[in-house]
């Protein structure tokens, strides 16, 4: 059979229908019922490790309105045949998903949630057909469908539902309830004093949740997915045989992200063998429990990318899966002295610090452990070593990718944070030939701003490019000029005058002299100037740095 990847496939049946590559994962169907008596079991895991379809493949393996016995052929959990003939296709499942319910406004975000329910109610339409109903809980259903439901309906819907399932089928319902906490790390963001959205979004929710959850007679048992486990808005208070499971509890480790063995298997299915390393590079690293994982989505991705090109080199494809915003937030805090942590993690190195995964979205910003904790939580920071326990542990950044997304981060901040005045004095030392002048001020730059010691041509290049963009002047950086590319062509059209800048990296800090003039010759060589023509004025410079350190010559 050809090899296929499905890309952003988070339906279990589509995916077995389609004859997709899957990672069997149904081992946790019989972990999770038969080694536990959970009966509220939530799981918090980054964003694109596999929650959704997770999920979905629970909800094709106990929904009684399915026959999924072939989409589970082959599969681990088949070994098991007294437990699948007592549980696959035998109870009522109820499965709704809040990862797309959120917004900027909260009527706006309310009315996806409204709409959410809506799309649940028409997907079970005939049980309101059905006579052993209820029929006040036919009208709630229907008002429900219609989205004219009160703000009673929408806080009892779960509840209502189940009620329903449960008088048609006559067996108590598995709830399924998929990134419940979406809604409200959106209103955390959005919250303010005036609107107050993030007090109205943990109303709405807790209404909802609490119903279903808390001795509610329906309920066989639930399982419940997100990034953060809300712990003192009292949303689980009084659920009986409540366990929550984190990036930081071995127990069901293995289920999230893909092993190392696993990747391996699916690469020899793809006849990638070759790419494994780099793959490893890139997106291995993640600690759960005490199990490295790779994230499933950039594996998928970039296997689907090498089965196109062979040759096609790994690439960062979760920065724009996730909200990076935490990571400004974090830099950007003025009362945190976090500069030299960043810096020892973007150099590979750890910290030591407090965690704890029990953590509130409106308090996340109040301390510099709620962040460094949210970070672990959602994936941008894990352990660094998984048998390591307590409150305080060692952490790292898990691979490349997310190193880069730090990178991009820290480029980010330092454009915006810069001061005008400064930027001016430095342009206009560079129109005056003023080499020492603008030493002293690239070097002053780097210090204000967060960097690494393992530096790179690529960090500098994008620490000119920020200096320079939205000053009032045209910045063309990498673009074909003559035969090469130089780092940056400042423009001043208005008084036709340009700077060519060709950076470097110094491995030694006393090698910064000669590597001015060697990038200064690079121009030259190069004739980066040619094309210029029209301009009475251009300055040609070569800048080479050396850790904190610039050093800028004038040709």
């Amino acid at each position: 059979m050809a090899f296929t990847v499905s890309v952003g496939e988070a339906d279990f049946a589509v995916l077995r229908e389609e004859n997709a590559y899957y990672v069997d994962k149904t081992e946790i169907i019989y972990e999770l019922v038969n080694d536990t008596k959970n009966k509220v079991t939530l799981f918090t895991r980054p964003r694109r490790f596999g929650k959704t379809l997770m999920m979905s493949m629970m909800e094709n393996f106990f929904s009684i309105r399915k026959n999924s016995v072939s989409l589970f052929e082959g599969l681990s959990i088949t070994e098991h045949r007294d437990f699948c003939k007592g549980w696959m296709n035998q109870y009522p499942v109820l499965f709704i998903s809040f990862k797309d319910a959120e917004a900027d406004e909260f009527d706006v975000a309310y009315a996806k949630i409204k709409n959410v329910i809506a799309d649940v109610c028409k997907g079970i339409s005939d049980i309101g057909l059905e006579k052993r109903v209820n029929l006040y809980d036919v009208e709630v259903f229907n008002r429900l469908q219609a989205q004219t439901g009160t703000e009673a309906d929408i806080q009892n819907s779960l509840k209502t539902i189940m009620r329903m399932m449960n008088a048609v089928y006559g067996k108590k319902v598995i709830l399924l309830i998929d990134e419940y906490d979406v809604p409200l790390a959106k209103a955390s963001e959005k919250d303010t004093v005036e609107n107050g959205y993030y007090s109205r979004m943990l109303d709405v929710i807790k209404g909802i949740m609490s119903t279903a959850l808390k001795d509610n007679e329906f309920l066989r048992f639930a399982v419940i997915t997100g990034c953060l486990r809300i712990a003192k808005e009292s949303i689980f208070t009084g659920t009986n045989n409540f366990a929550s499971y984190s990036v930081l509890d071995e127990r069901f480790s293995r289920y999230f992200g893909f092993s190392e063995d696993e990747v391996e298997t699916m690469l020899a299915a793809a006849d990638r063998r070759e790419a494994a390393e780099e793959i490893k590079e890139w997106y291995d690293g993640y600690v759960f429990g005490n199990s490295y994982v790779y994230c499933p989505w950039d594996v998928i991705n970039h296997i689907s990318v090498l089965k196109y090109k062979r040759t096609s080199k790994p690439k960062n494809y979760w920065k724009n899966t996730s909200h990076n915003g935490i990571l400004l937030s974090f830099v950007r805090r003025t009362d945190f002295d976090v500069a030299d942590k960043f810096e020892t993690l973007l150099n590979g190195g750890t910290i030591r610090q407090a965690i704890s995964d029990d953590l509130t979205y409106d308090t996340l910003h109040s301390s510099e452990d709620n962040l460094w904790s949210v970070l672990l939580m959602t994936g941008y920071i894990t352990k660094a070593n998984p048998d390591e326990e307590g409150e305080i542990v060692s952490l790292k950044i898990p691979n490349k990718e997310i190193t880069s997304i730090f990178e991009d981060t820290v480029v980010s901040y330092f454009g915006e944070s810069l001061n005008t005045q400064t930027i001016n004095e430095l342009i206009d030392s560079l129109w005056c030939s003023d080499e020492a002048k603008a030493t002293e001020i690239i070097s002053e730059l780097l210090w204000d701003t967060i960097s690494y010691n393992d530096y790179h041509e690529d960090y500098y290049h994008a620490f000119l490019t920020g200096i320079f963009v939205g000053r009032g002047y045209s910045v063309d950086s990498n673009k074909e000029k003559g035969l090469g590319r130089p780092d940056i062509l400042l423009k001043d059209k208005k008084k036709r005058r340009a700077i060519i800048i060709e950076a470097k990296k110094s491995n030694k800090e006393s090698e910064m002299d000669k590597d001015c003039d060697t990038a200064i010759k690079q121009i030259v060589r190069e004739k980066y100037a040619q094309g210029l023509k029209d301009y009475e004025q251009i300055m040609c410079y070569g800048i080479a740095f050396f850790r904190k350190k610039a050093k800028v010559h004038k040709l």
